[in-house]
């Protein structure tokens, strides 16, 4: 069969959809339609890295050098803690770009992503802004730190998985996150309380978003 032939029957390239906890992945399962697969065209991958930047670039990277990944685009989501008041459990943070000591990444049409995301979840506020990374949790004053440096939010992958995504090459990509927890709602554990449960439907409502997203980037430039 011709090249040509072969990559019309592959179909488009994938989209690796990376998140931590099990939580995140459990949200995530339980829209999908069959492994690897997205419910209209084009196949994602759903991966779970592990808590942390160290845990993230390990896993990120291992799955993109498996065969049929090297144009894949990679979201990073999951939970996150929000920096700015009046931001509130179930608020999504669409990044623009995320940072961390490595460096800055810029997003990939992330003013379309924060429109797909409003139609998916219509009520919920959507933020966008720069998602920074830590590589611990974050509390208290430390948030009006992160704040300071233009931040509107963080969490603990979405750098690093973006800045192994990117290293290299020009593949898209995003970060979505659902505020677990934010300056005026702190909380210890995300299952227990209603914030937690909040961000947890939100993110189990999403994927449709980061499909559109996804087939947008499939579409002839003009």
């Amino acid at each position: 069969m011709p090249a040509a032939d072969r990559d019309r029957a592959r179909g488009p390239d994938p989209l690796l959809v990376a998140c931590a906890l099990r939580i995140e992945q459990a949200a995530l399962r339980s829209t999908c339609r069959g492994p690897g697969r997205g419910p209209a065209g084009g196949g994602h991958v759903l991966l779970r890295t592990g808590m942390g930047p160290r845990a993230a670039e390990r896993a990120v990277g291992r799955a993109l050098d498996r065969p049929g990944m090297d144009l894949a685009a990679v979201l990073a989501t999951g939970f996150c803690a929000g920096l700015v008041p009046g931001m509130h459990p179930g608020d999504l943070v669409v990044a623009e770009e995320t940072r961390d000591p490595l460096g800055t990444v810029t997003c990939t049409g992330s003013a379309l992503l924060a429109e797909a995301l409003a139609r998916a979840v219509p009520g919920r506020t959507v933020h966008r802004g720069t998602l920074t990374g830590s590589d611990h949790v974050v509390r208290g004053q430390e948030r009006a730190h992160l704040r300071a440096t233009g931040a509107i939010a963080v969490d603990m992958e979405s750098a690093a998985t973006l800045w192994t995504a990117t290293r290299g090459r020009g593949r898209p990509v995003a970060a979505v996150r659902v505020i677990v927890d934010a300056p005026e709602h702190e909380l210890v554990r995300i299952g227990t309380v209603r914030g937690g449960i909040s961000a947890f439907r939100v993110l189990r409502a999403v994927l449709p978003a980061f499909h559109e997203w996804h087939r947008s980037l499939l579409l002839p430039r003009r």
